[in-house]
């Protein structure tokens, strides 16, 4: 095939889908995204991410697909013969996922050979899909002997471990972005058919059971995107709805006997903190957004209102990571932020993202951005390595030697048993274009700050809108507006929270001194006055070509301390600069990092080494090291500098200390004889 005809064929697709989208619904989130496919980075750090993703990242989890057996299930459950070969039910998934992300890939970046190859996974996934549509390598290798966790009839255990409608889910969205990006209906119509089986089977005449795992109402909602049928936009209604039905006992402290733990202790328009697996509640969150905008229905925005702000201001860590508890990758209490057995998911972060877009789309106001900012430079992408091919499944906030025997890790794996995460990174790297612009009516929303060009159309006019910075080392911004001819509308351009003394939307994280400076815009070189709407600089004019928007966050390091109820982090600070937080690593600093303290006072210096971890912009200061001698009968203090380097770059060199948080001053030491 010729490169013209594959790009035509790309962009058949594209349209295609677009139009598809429009035919399908009226009622929809009043601020959309532009789409992925119309935005271009030429930054340099996520440049380098989402290529290392095209070109590492995803063939990798294709490759690992195939070694540890995740394709020969399919090819068995075709043949319906052997014995279900890896460890997961929903082991199904990783191909899926990494479909999704190939698919992003390919839709701005064609790729004949990939092509060939995700179909002819295609091909092996809709021969194992059994005739009415079922399609769950598990159970249909072999019916008679299927996995433990699967139960002896189809559906028996949805609630808890299955993994049935999990693994449509999944399908249901690589079939959505493979349509888009190629236009091909081979994996969507292998998602149709299962759509089709879970309608006839699941409803109010019919079988009741909460997923135990969500992310199929979301995946119902992208084929009702495309196909315009309503049917599973119900369903995923009706699935959320199920949520709270059942008994358990409220006043049990195991969230498994109080159904806490897969967000089922109350129905979800009662629900009001987040609690429970946090992977789980960010795909149900996310889900209950989607609904709400489609039909209308307040209750679920009243909910997941009430519980962001209960996430955010309760229950996140300062670099943005949720779900502290290892037993159940779930939230714990208020304020039960733990350092040194921190879980963090990658997964989790994957899925704060998606959920803060939506309701950012949902309300229009900064504050979700935020989040997603903070979650993305600092606890998402610390998920994976620089490399491309090693992960964290958990993202720790402080490794010490005396921690060595805990379940965290050290440092970071080519791949899991469960590995969820790095097929989640891989499909949501190429996707990070899609977050960057949004669009309600006359109005365009700069959100992130990414060097590259938007393409999007206002009032029926081509606009095209440049982005040149250096963020996140710089705070200098530069857009350049080139409507078709001269346009009337709103630029609205964030302006982070970070950068108007606001750690985090809540009381939870605050920083200890305040910034007077005010941001300041020029366009065309002259300063202009604005107003703030929800955090957004609103610049409503008649925009001509090649107009200049100069915009210049200050780039200050900042000292974060949390609210006292985190009672691991009282007398200790954390270090932010821009977006970044930041974190000391052994590899910088004498062998260890436990042993640090950070004065008051303590003058910062930054310095961008483009020699160190794929440039990183370091943080430098007089600190307190304390010492312990060889015979460990002595304690001295010694001050030196200490090097911080930004919290998603750590373990990438090997293993040993890390720590987020820094002690002011001394006030007692531990006594610890390993």
């Amino acid at each position: 095939m010729k490169t013209g005809k594959y790009l035509s064929q790309l962009l058949t697709g594209a349209l295609l889908f677009a139009c598809l989208q429009i035919q399908a619904q009226q009622t929809d989130y009043t601020i959309k995204a532009v789409p992925f496919t119309q935005v271009k980075f030429t930054d340099q750090l996520w440049t380098s991410h989402i290529e290392t993703n095209r070109t590492v990242t995803i063939p990798a989890s294709f490759k690992r697909c195939e070694t540890t057996g995740r394709v020969k299930n399919f090819q068995m459950a075709a043949e319906k013969k052997d014995k279900f070969c890896t460890v997961f039910p929903f082991d199904d998934t990783d191909i899926y996922k990494t479909v999704e992300g190939a698919s992003f890939s390919m839709a701005v970046h064609p790729d004949k050979k990939l092509d060939k190859y995700v179909d002819s996974l295609i091909e092996i996934v809709g021969k194992a899909q059994e005739p009415d549509g079922y399609l769950y390598t598990a159970r249909t290798i072999d019916p008679l002997n299927p996995h433990a966790w699967a139960g002896k009839d189809r559906w028996v255990n949805e609630h808890d471990n299955s993994h049935e409608t999990y693994n449509s889910g999944h399908l249901f969205e690589a079939a959505a972005a493979h349509f888009q990006a190629t236009g091909k209906r081979n994996l969507l119509n292998i998602a149709y058919k299962n759509a089709d089986l879970l309608v006839k089977t699941f409803g109010n005449d019919k079988l009741h059971v909460p997923p135990g795992h969500e992310v199929v109402e979301m995946g119902l909602v992208k084929l009702y995107r495309i196909s315009g049928k309503k049917e599973y936009l119900n369903l995923a209604k009706f699935f959320l709805d199920q949520r709270g039905q059942r008994k358990y006992d409220p006043k049990s402290a195991n969230p498994w006997e109080n159904g806490s733990y897969w967000q089922d202790n109350a129905p979800v328009i009662a629900q009001n903190e987040a609690e429970g697996h946090a992977v789980r509640a960010m795909y149900l969150y996310s889900a209950m957004a989607d609904v709400a905008a489609l039909t209308g229905d307040t209750s679920y925005l009243s909910a997941i209102d009430k519980i962001w702000s209960n996430m955010t201001g309760k229950k996140m860590y300062v670099q943005g990571s949720i779900g502290s508890i290892p037993s159940g990758e779930r939230f714990g209490g208020d304020y039960e932020l733990p350092n040194s057995t921190a879980y963090n998911e990658t997964c989790a972060a994957i899925g704060n993202a998606m959920w803060n877009q939506r309701m950012f789309q949902l309300h229009g106001d900064s504050k979700y951005m935020d989040v997603l900012e903070k979650t993305l430079y600092n606890g998402l992408i610390s998920g994976v390595g620089l490399d491309g091919k090693s992960f964290f499944y958990t993202n720790a906030m402080e490794i010490k030697h005396s921690f060595s025997h805990s379940a965290m890790e050290r440092e970071r794996s080519g791949w899991f048993e469960c590995s969820c995460c790095p097929t989640n990174i891989a499909r949501f790297l190429p996707s990070l274009p899609g977050y960057v612009y949004a669009q309600s009516g006359n109005s365009v929303y700069v959100n992130l700050f990414i060097s590259g060009s938007a393409d999007m159309t206002v009032n029926s006019k081509a606009v095209k809108l440049v982005q040149q910075n250096n963020y996140p080392w710089d705070g200098g911004l530069l857009f350049t507006v080139n409507p078709a001819s001269s346009l009337d509308f709103a630029l609205k351009i964030r302006i982070p929270g970070w950068a108007q003394n606001q750690a985090i939307p809540s009381e939870l994280y605050n920083y200890k001194t305040r910034s007077d400076s005010k941001i300041q815009i020029k366009i065309n070189g002259t300063p202009t006055e604005y107003k703030m709407e929800k955090g957004y600089a609103v610049l409503n004019r008649n925009w001509k070509k090649n107009d200049r928007v100069e915009v210049n966050l200050p780039m200050e390091v900042k000292r974060v301390a949390a609210t006292d109820k985190v009672v691991n982090n009282i007398g200790k600070v954390a270090l932010q600069r821009g977006p970044l937080m930041y974190c000391a690593e052994w590899k910088d600093n004498y062998g260890l990092a436990s042993n640090i303290i950070i004065p008051v006072g303590a003058a910062f210096t930054t310095e961008f080494n483009k020699e160190l971890l794929n440039g990183v912009m370091t943080l430098k200061a007089p600190a307190i090291f304390i010492n312990v001698d060889d015979a460990g009968k002595k304690i001295s203090t010694e001050e030196k500098k200490v090097t911080i380097i930004p919290y998603y770059s750590w373990a990438n060199r090997g293993k040993g200390e890390m720590t987020v948080w820094f002690p002011e001053k001394i006030k007692y030491v531990d006594l610890l004889s390993n």
